[in-house]
């Protein structure tokens, strides 16, 4: 009898990288680098991670395609675990005008107008297939920044057909990019300016949460719980009548005021409760021991220029998974987690592991996806980023930057910007 044990094929092998940053483990503050790392890849599946010996001995590499990364630092894909991905038009106008304008008076007199309303009527004018073409087209920037995995909430409809049609082109996006979109209904981002909060939490109950339902465009439910938005005890009947209809419960809260989200999404076992500018110290403990993943944004403050910026080491410390996001949106317009990265660690005091955890196993366990991606480890998704830096650290050091040279989705390879020079980057 052969005693030996039948190794499995790889297709695609990434070898000699300086550093294989895997992000496994449970320590948020360690990221775990595997010196002159490979990776082996069988179809969309991570095989084999560590030495060339300790690939060679558990695998068969005879016939697989081979990336050679050396010099270079292969890491987890971003994911980006809220975004408002899909939205019509901009809000250029007001957000230059607030650079030296604080009054509101002031910009009403300009005849600029200002907040959600403002991407609501334009995403209301926009067709599905225009919202569709712009999505596209940041969602490609960001698949060549390292993102490989989306969170794009709806939002900007508020009636349920625009609401609809924001999630319709959510799944469109899905089929026509390399890029795992993860689908929110966030119908409670606010009301329409013509109808009182509670005859729109009716339509909201009776109406959106079953068409979104019985569609099956969603997986998750959202709600902006602040003062001027909607309270604890209205989010709860929200998220709960959308938990029965079979949509997962996630929370906007904290952001502008404390009036007992945190404590909802803690209450409720949430997957993630976001922004938590106001959040205090007690309720983190309470996160923590609930496991919820708090989602932060740095360059939300940056944009909005926060009155209170949220407290990342008070979090961590705390015992708290972090996420890190874009909240890509009209009023905060970024693709880049590199970006992101960069103003957490300079501004929210936050180690470059920690970050790049955040970013990555973080967003992961933020969507509920913690066990197939986030991390470089056999039996997960093969979703790799390789940056063209010789430690990963780089990626918070050369502000503005992009980092990214090749990324693999699926086991595939996606984006080859190594002809960038030659005018010829592009999807593979």
């Amino acid at each position: 009898m052969n005693s030996q044990v039948q190794k499995r094929r790889a297709s695609l092998i990434i070898q000699n990288a300086v550093e294989v940053v895997t992000c496994r483990g449970s320590n948020v503050s360690s990221v775990e680098t595997v010196p002159r790392g490979w990776v082996a890849i069988a179809g969309e599946e991570i095989i084999a991670v560590g030495s060339r010996d300790q690939v060679a001995a558990e695998v068969d590499m005879e016939h697989a395609e081979v990336i050679d990364a050396t010099g270079k630092v292969v890491a987890p894909g971003f994911v980006d675990c809220h975004t408002h991905l899909v939205f019509g038009g901009s809000r250029v106008q007001e957000y230059a005008a607030k650079m030296t304008i604080d009054d509101p008076a002031e910009l009403a007199r300009l005849g600029i107008q200002t907040g959600i309303q403002v991407s609501v009527e334009m995403t209301s004018k926009s067709s599905e297939e225009q919202l569709f073409q712009a999505a596209k087209e940041r969602l490609e920037r960001m698949l060549h920044a390292g993102t490989t995995t989306v969170e794009s909430k709806s939002g900007y409809g508020l009636t349920t057909t625009d609401e609809i049609k924001m999630l319709h082109v959510n799944a469109k996006l899905a089929k026509a990019m390399p890029v795992d979109i993860v689908s929110t209904f966030l119908g409670a981002h606010g009301w329409p300016a013509h109808l009182p909060k509670e005859v729109y939490m009716g339509v909201l109950l009776d109406e959106m949460i079953p068409w979104v339902s019985g569609l099956g465009i969603a997986t998750y439910c959202d709600v902006w719980c602040d003062n001027g938005h909607f309270t604890a005890q209205e989010s709860e009947k929200i998220l709960r009548a959308a938990a029965d209809a079979g949509l997962q419960p996630k929370i906007h809260t904290d952001a502008y005021s404390y009036v007992g989200g945190s404590d909802l999404a803690a209450e409720m076992g949430m997957v993630s409760a976001d922004h938590l500018n106001y959040t205090p110290p007690a309720v983190m403990k309470k996160l923590a021991n609930a496991g919820v993943t708090g989602v932060l944004m740095p360059a939300l403050d940056f944009a909005v220029r926060h009155p209170r910026p949220f407290d990342a080491r008070a979090m961590i410390d705390s015992g708290m998974n972090v996420a890190l996001a874009t909240n890509l949106c009209p009023g905060c317009w970024t693709e880049s987690m590199q970006f992101v990265m960069a103003l957490a660690c300079r501004l929210y005091r936050m180690s470059p592991a920690e970050a790049l955890r955040a970013a990555t196993i973080g967003g992961a366990m933020a969507l509920g996806l913690g066990n197939d991606r986030g991390s470089i480890e056999a039996g997960k998704l093969a979703d790799l980023q390789i940056w063209n830096v010789p430690s990963y650290e780089h990626v918070i050091y050369r502000l503005g930057g992009n980092v990214v040279e090749w990324v693999i989705k699926r086991g595939k390879l996606v984006v080859d910007r190594t002809n960038q020079e030659k005018g010829t980057e592009n999807l593979v």
